[in-house]
């Protein structure tokens, strides 16, 4: 069974998910929007990063940062 959450909807109806599938492997499901011809792709975490600054991208980042709790680093 995959796990799925939505990353981001764009305002012209393109959908990120971050996705796990039953063998443990994690990417990024991109479905276009309709009048782009709906095309679904799957896209490695490092070329999705790679690729762009977009609000897409910033969401990812941002749901990683969650990660990190807030301790400080001693020098």
């Amino acid at each position: 069974m995959k796990k799925a959450r939505t990353l981001y909807t764009s305002p012209n109806g393109d959908r990120w998910y971050l996705i796990r599938d039953t063998s443990g492997d994690i990417f990024i499901r991109h479905e276009a929007n309709v009048a782009s011809g709906g095309h679904v792709a799957h896209i490695d975490i490092g070329t999705f990063l790679s690729s762009g600054k977009g609000p897409e991208h910033q969401e990812l980042l941002r749901l990683i940062g969650t990660l990190v709790e807030e301790h400080p680093i001693r020098s």
